[in-house]
């Protein structure tokens, strides 16, 4: 495992990448209506990357053929965007995205409730966001990677939601994806000792349901088992001398 350490300008690179993603989810995040279709979605967003002077790092990933993951509902994530697909009062949307800014990548999702939902989906997707920042609170310099995960499954654990295994969180820089891997449930080792400079993606998916998933036809939307309500939080963050984290997508 080849764990890169970033330099404090690389850092700083990453951290406009950060500070443009972050605007870009709050922009996108207040235009979500009831009536619009999850391929306007992406198609705002792409425009928005755009305009920073950025390139989508989802777009053609793999073969995937949008600039926004955007998954509704029982879709965990990788929801590929389209016209047909409208949204509508109660459903929940995960937008899931990443920019390039200067060779460098940001990577972060939030989910969304069009209007009004039960109280039980609510807290599922409240409680998504606050495992992410339950977690970070171990990431730390000289502590280990997997106390993120530990950290993680104890506090959705005692919800009984299910902790998507199938999917992880991952180390970011120049690379979309590097190493680490975070899973977001628990580990019987300590994994790698971090230290000041790793940028790490941490993104909790939780099932209200079963954590175990399915994936589509398409080969890239990933749903619950169960089809139950799914959330997704995540941040790119650098670890810092200081104690806490840095959040470069907030």
């Amino acid at each position: 495992m080849a764990v890169t350490v970033k330099s404090a300008r690389q850092i700083e690179l990453m951290r406009t990448a950060g500070k443009y993603l972050a605007e870009l989810h709050e922009r996108m995040g207040e235009s979500l209506k009831a009536g619009m279709s999850t391929l306007e979605i992406d198609q705002l967003g792409e425009k928005i990357i755009r305009s920073y002077g950025c390139e989508p790092n989802f777009l053609n990933y793999n073969g995937f053929p949008a600039s926004i993951c955007v998954s509704v509902n029982e879709e965990v994530v990788h929801g590929i965007p389209k016209k047909n697909r409208i949204l509508k009062e109660g459903d929940v949307v995960s937008l899931d995205c990443g920019l390039i800014y200067k060779g460098w990548h940001s990577d972060a999702a939030r989910t969304h409730i069009i209007g009004d939902a039960p109280k039980e989906v609510k807290d599922l997707v409240e409680r998504t966001k606050q495992s992410f920042f339950e977690g970070i609170q171990m990431a730390v310099d000289g502590g280990h990677l997997y106390d993120i995960s530990n950290r993680i499954d104890s506090y959705i654990s005692g919800f009984g939601y299910g902790i998507v295994r199938d999917l992880v969180g991952h180390g970011i820089g120049q690379k979309l994806h590097e190493d680490p891997q975070i899973p977001n449930f628990a580990q019987k080792k300590k994994g790698i000792r971090l230290c000041a400079g790793m940028t790490l993606a941490v993104e909790p998916m939780i099932n209200l349901g079963r954590g175990d998933v399915d994936w589509l036809d398409d080969d890239w939307t990933v749903v619950s088992a169960d089809r139950s309500v799914s959330a997704h939080y995540e941040n790119t963050i650098v670890i810092t001398k200081d104690g806490e984290p840095e959040i470069l997508t907030i």
